[in-house]
């Protein structure tokens, strides 16, 4: 239930606004002007994210690790005499590492530090240790569709009085320490960031999403891509593998340094002799070292392009221009990094328009797999995009609208600790046909996806933390179903969905609502022989409780072989009997009673009916196909929690089981339809009325 009302919160906050750069969330509620205020004299310690072995790691940064043995946590006082946290802005020689396989989250934090603008979204500003100091900072990063704001102390592992991490080549500066510590509390432990990809660090210090492409097997459209990101606003990052350690950082006979991370600032074309040349710029943070093949400063093929079309290509300032056949030669990859609108703050580009929701997968519910299970993958959650206008490119002989869709998995490193990992994801699109267009509230079934194929996919199901891919499809409406590769997988995301031009997203999914068939059966008509029974059941007072109805259901079910039943528990009954007794002294008269064996009877057939391999109980998978043959019309939501209630470790629904669902959902649809006389969708109520309702 607590989970429940955290989604629900989290859902209102981001409706109000919160979660947005500007207005980033306070992680673990943790406020840092309030902490920082009330720490004046003393220095902050957190206790979420404490100066102990845990907050290292769990296996080779575990308790007992040899590598963590005379860790101590030190503060920046205790490590030099004059500590700063930022000495002459932040570069690339701030970020060194330390005993921690995290040289992923090293290449985006150096990245960071080329783009000022997304530099100061991360780092607030403001922090130092001059005064005001409070052994207190924080940092604000993208996390799965929103913005946190984290809280630190500065107590960071150390080992022989040295740094264990992250650190600067300025022995006295420390905010690359810090931002990795932060970013070590929100997945967990230190242990919790080895290994993973630069993107991954990319889209949470800018809330973009993040693309890599292999140059050897680019697509054919390499170039345009580059363009468009460009004109977007992206940001992009490519590099040359090591073959090995000795490679790292080695300058080859024309310049370029391997394993080193550059930046891609522009693409053009120009007039060469005749012909166009496809050129790209690129940048060495170092600032220095640059190209000197063809296309470089002051290169002789400068001399046969106009000198209208020719770029200032002169300093020493690390930056150089190459062919774009010549750049797909020497180096191995490219990444991209397309901004949200928020993050652009230049009028010169472009940015896509983004759209982006929360959903999970539940073992038994919302979880189905990929398409090689047909059986269960409708059960999914469901998302429809709109696309009208195509792209504007006039150079573009591919006609079509341009998507980015991403699919992450979210705090997958968090559950290391536990054994946990990340699932192998993907999703797959369908052109939506004609007859289902403009319709959201609407889960397809199990029918539609036998008699369709997909469109689309994503480019593979793969067990990394986000699975994005390009795209370019003709206007109209599409359908992606996102998946873990195998069903009944539990597991939360995010899915994504960038576009060159506005795009329309919404859930797909049935409304909640429920057709409640009156059933009513009045004393008088009651036949005799079933009178006769009820008196002979009801006993001296002539009315049935909770407990003589459970002996009852329990009396009849046991002679059925052809369902299965551990019997009805009395909470059932009870169920039963609330939202059948009209005069409500807690038991059933005649009329009741016989109306309720009535639903019983009616719930029975449903049951059969559904239980296609006659095994004498119904599968979660028949669950909603049963719920909808009883009135019911429920959203993925509400299913994840009937069967996460209701159902056994084997995934099925024992028939007990099965009418205590029906009972208490028509209960609460008939309760909420009576406080709603006008039918507005909405209950305002005090904490009493709120308790009295919940404890019926």
């Amino acid at each position: 239930m607590s989970g429940v009302a955290s989604t629900l919160a989290k859902k209102r906050a981001r409706a109000a606004g919160f979660g947005t750069n500007a207005n980033a969330n306070k992680y673990l509620n943790q406020d840092y002007e309030a902490l920082r205020s009330q720490h004046q004299g003393q220095l902050f310690c957190d206790d979420y994210f404490p100066a102990a072995p845990e907050s290292l790691g769990f296996q080779e940064l575990g308790p007992n690790s040899s590598k963590t043995r005379g860790v101590q946590w030190k503060r920046p006082g205790e490590l030099c005499s004059r500590p700063q946290f930022i000495v002459g802005g932040a570069t690339r020689t701030d970020i060194c590492q330390g005993a921690l396989g995290d040289c992923w989250l090293l290449a985006a934090i150096a990245s960071l530090t080329l783009n000022h603008d997304v530099m100061a979204r991360v780092i607030p500003s403001g922090q130092d240790f001059e005064s005001g100091y409070a052994g207190i900072f924080h940092f604000e990063f993208w996390q799965f569709g929103e913005w946190v704001d984290v809280v630190i102390d500065d107590r960071l592992p150390t080992k022989d009085g040295k740094l264990l991490f992250v650190h600067s080549a300025e022995g006295n500066e420390f905010w690359s320490a810090l931002l990795e510590k932060a970013y070590a509390k929100v997945n967990g432990s230190y242990e919790a960031l080895s290994g993973g990809s630069t993107t991954e660090g990319f889209e949470d210090f800018t809330g973009g999403i993040a693309e890599q492409y292999e140059l050897r097997n680019a697509p054919t459209n390499m170039f345009q891509i580059i363009q468009k990101a460009l004109a977007s606003g992206a940001l992009l990052g490519c590099s040359i593998d090591i073959t090995s350690a000795a490679d790292s950082e080695a300058i080859t006979r024309q310049k370029l340094v391997k394993g080193h991370a550059y930046s891609l600032t522009g693409a053009v074309e120009v007039n060469c002799r005749g012909s166009l040349e496809k050129l790209v710029r690129m940048r060495n943070p170092w600032g220095q070292v640059e190209w000197t093949g063809a296309w470089s400063d002051g290169s002789c093929e400068w001399n046969s392009v106009d000198p209208s079309e020719r770029p200032n290509a002169n300093a020493e300032d690390g930056e150089f221009w190459m062919s774009f056949s010549e750049f797909q030669r020497q180096y191995s990859r490219i990444e991209i990094c397309t901004l949200t609108p928020d993050a652009i703050t230049s009028d010169q580009v472009k940015p896509w328009s983004v759209k982006n929701y929360s959903g999970n997968w539940r073992r038994g519910s919302t979880a189905g797999g990929c398409r090689n299970h047909a059986q269960t993958f409708w059960m999914n959650p469901q998302f429809v995009i709109k696309v009208n206008e195509e792209d504007d490119d006039p150079n573009d002989n591919e006609k079509g609208c341009s998507l980015l869709v991403g699919l992450i998995q979210k705090n997958r490193r968090r559950l290391r600790k536990e054994g946990g990992d990340m699932h192998t994801i993907g999703y797959a699109i369908y052109e939506v046909p004609s007859q289902f267009q403009g319709q959201t509230n609407l889960h397809l079934d199990k029918n539609f996806f036998l008699t369709h194929a997909q469109t689309a996919r994503s480019e593979t199901f793969i067990n990394l933390r986000e699975v994005s891919t390009r795209f370019k499809l003709p206007a109209g409406e599409y359908l992606v179903v996102p998946s873990t590769f195998d069903p009944h997988l539990d597991g939360d995301f995010c899915l994504r969905v960038f576009s060159e031009k506005q795009t329309e997203t919404q859930r797909c999914d049935d409304p909640v609502d429920a057709k409640l068939e009156d059933e009513t059966v009045s004393d008088s008509e009651v036949e005799g022989s079933f009178r006769s029974l009820f008196m002979k059941l009801a006993g001296a007072d002539m009315e049935i409780s909770a407990v003589e109805l459970r002996s009852i259901l329990n009396k009849v079910v046991a002679k059925r072989t052809d369902i299965k039943t551990d019997g009805f528990s009395l909470d059932t009954a009870r169920t039963m009997v609330n939202i059948m007794d009209d005069s409500g002294n807690g038991k059933l008269g005649l009329g009741e009673f016989a109306t309720l064996w009535k639903k019983v009877q009616r719930y029975m057939n449903i049951y059969k009916e559904n239980d296609m391999d006659n095994s004498g109980n119904i599968s979660t998978t028949e669950l909603r196909g049963a719920l909808a043959k009883a009135g019911f019309s429920l959203n993925d939501t509400i299913f994840q929690l009937l069967v996460a209630r209701y159902a056994v470790t084997d995934l099925t629904i024992d028939f007990d089981d099965f009418v205590g669902c029906l009972m208490r959902l028509e209960l609460m649809f008939r309760v909420f339809r009576k406080m709603d006389p006008h039918n507005t969708g909405f209950l305002e109520m005090d904490f009493q009325m709120w308790l009295c309702l919940t404890m019926i």
